[in-house]
């Protein structure tokens, strides 16, 4: 369903669709969302299927591409990370996220980072797989300090087997899927036999293992009756209260409760919202097209149409609990009270937030509902060297890392600071106007935040006065010493600068997007930088064009990894001769 201007409102499927959209318009009791939607539905647009679950799949998708404005979404700008084995004849463990590839193998998915790391911190304790790039692996001539305290074996080098090594690799896989109790039985096994042949350092090796598993199986294990459960597990608890709804996830996975996460969409422009509608979103936006596990329990029904997608997409049955009896009752109420206090958090939140833009909206002279977005501008460069303009977004009461952007500064001489916030603002703010002139929805922000004193803001005004904006301008400069909380606000159209006091919520709200704009710039920066000098230092050999600096670098990992390869290693890489080879040594050494 499209708006006059054709954005998207809202995105549905029916197996009858004369009935579903007549439904809309002939019905008086509808939400006070669809309500609303329907006043401003100006045409409809459709797309035949093949069968309903398709349609699933294809609605979820087009709700993710699109956001409309009346479907119910659930925010979350990251893929979920995951452990990975790679494909390696010794193979690495890392943490991954992105598209899942063969040969590697992943376990996951994990609700957080924290958990991923916290899981590959044990399996190095008790199986001291690797963890160094495969690039670093194939140049090293000693082993790390990871060897030297126990937590890598030291393939790298030859100090165990690859047949030993693949052992350690099946034991951790075993761990991950949360055979524990059989993996247990093997080590004791296997520490029985050493001590018998009096091969007593292996033995307390073994020993070493086993006191390190029962200790994260006390620690860890979710099932104590029965630690050799295979099953990856999701809990899903749905509370509605208050006008606010939350779904709290809970990840077990082989066994082992790995995190959880509560999830809030938004409600603004439903006052009465309804659960199960929520609870469907969630899962056809938190599932389809992704990792799944072997059962979801859930104090919600799904349709009949979304398990069949989620079962085919799986490729076997998933089991879908909603009536649990024992420890998996125990379990779903406990996610039912973490959901619970989660929206007490949350409103708690939304409050504090609020209360930031209100104070902001008062010291600005500026209506709080009238202050909603703010973006966010800072340079960064070495020097000069390879300048990164940054524009962060606050919006919806908080970062959205989604619409973040950077910008090359290509026009402006090097170290030029002010030049460069002329650009991005030009470039940005240029482009936006022209949009708009042309028909198009272009979200402007409220006002506009400058990392930098009088000279920046002064560009930022001369280019508002270029293209005829009138949106408020805020220059934050660091105080004396840099010290935090003695920033100087610069108000260019009321002539103010001043300070705000240290404890003052508006000046924490413009501290924390400040800062942000601050990290995504420099990130950005340095990433160019090093690019830059990589490439530079490549490029000066003559033979070794763009084409060929690049195999090198995939190949070895980086300008480290080329230089700490040998004139054989080089002269393996697709377009490297022997002769180059040498020639690209010697130059490195």
């Amino acid at each position: 369903m499209l708006d006059k201007s054709g954005q998207v409102l809202y995105v549905g499927k029916a197996v009858n669709l004369k009935r579903r959209v007549s439904s809309y318009f002939q019905k008086s009791d509808h939400s006070p969302r669809i309500t609303l939607m329907v006043k401003q539905v100006h045409s409809v647009e459709t797309t035949v299927t093949r069968s309903e679950a398709e349609a699933l799949i294809l609605e979820n998708n087009l709700i993710k591409a699109l956001s409309p404005k009346y479907n119910i979404l659930f925010r979350d700008d990251k893929s979920y990370p995951y452990l990975m084995l790679s494909g390696h004849e010794f193979p690495q463990m890392a943490y991954y996220r992105g598209t899942l590839k063969k040969p590697n193998q992943y376990f996951g998915p994990y609700p957080n980072g924290y958990a991923v790391r916290d899981s590959i911190q044990i399996l190095q304790k008790v199986f001291r797989l690797r963890t160094c790039e495969d690039s670093v692996f194939q140049h090293r001539d000693r082993a790390c300090l990871l060897y030297q305290i126990k937590r890598c074996s030291g393939p790298c080098v030859g100090h165990i087997s690859y047949e030993d090594y693949q052992a350690s690799v099946r034991e951790a896989v075993t761990f991950l899927n949360g055979k524990t109790g059989e993996l247990t039985q093997t080590l004791h096994h296997k520490m029985n036999q050493a001590a018998a042949a009096l091969q007593f350092e292996e033995a307390a090796r073994y020993r070493d293992q086993i006191q390190a598993l029962g200790l994260v199986q006390s620690q860890q294990f979710i099932d104590s009756k029965n630690p050799n459960n295979p099953n990856d597990i999701d809990l899903l608890a749905l509370v509605v209260e208050q006008g606010s709804v939350c779904i709290h996830w809970v990840s077990i996975r082989g066994g082992r409760h790995v995190g959880d996460k509560s999830f809030f969409p938004d409600v603004r422009n439903d006052p009465e919202p309804n659960g199960q509608d929520y609870a469907e979103a969630f899962v056809a936006q938190h599932y389809l097209g992704k990792s799944k596990p072997d059962i979801i329990i859930s104090n919600f029904t799904l349709p009949e149409v979304l398990q069949t997608a989620l079962n085919e997409e799986h490729g076997k049955q998933i089991q879908f609990v909603t009536k649990t009896i024992g420890e998996r009752k125990i379990w779903l109420n406990m996610a039912e009270k973490n959901a619970k206090l989660a929206i007490v958090q949350h409103r708690l939140q939304h409050s504090s937030q609020q209360h930031r833009i209100e104070e902001l909206a008062r010291v600005l002279n500026m209506d709080s509902d009238g202050l909603q977005r703010l973006e966010c501008f800072d340079i960064s460069h070495t020097q000069g060297e390879a300048t990164i303009a940054s524009c962060v977004v606050y919006d919806e009461q908080n970062i959205q890392p989604s619409q973040y952007r950077r910008y090359n500064i290509t026009t402006a001489k090097a170290g030029d600071d002010y030049a460069a916030m002329r650009e991005v603002l030009t470039r940005r703010y240029g482009k936006m106007a022209e949009a708009e002139a042309n028909g198009e929805t272009v979200k402007w922000p409220d006002a506009v935040l400058i990392d930098g004193g009088k000279g920046q803001v002064g560009m930022a005004v001369t280019v508002w006065e270029e293209l005829g904006l009138h949106i408020p301008i805020i220059g934050i400069a660091k105080g004396p010493e840099r010290k935090a909380g003695l920033e100087e606000l610069i108000l260019p159209f009321t002539g103010e600068i001043f300070r705000l006091p240290p404890n003052s919520p508006a000046l924490h709200l413009l501290q924390t997007v400040r800062d942000e704009s601050h990290r995504f710039a420099i990130t950005g920066h340095r990433k160019k930088r090093d690019n830059a000098r990589v490439s530079s230092s490549l490029s000066e050999i003559p033979g070794v064009g763009a084409k060929r600096r690049q195999a090198l670098l995939t190949r070895f990992g980086g300008l480290r990894g080329v230089t700490a390869a040998s004139i054989e290693d080089l002269a393996q890489v697709e377009g490297i001769s022997t002769a180059l080879a040498e020639k690209i040594y010697e130059h490195l050494h």
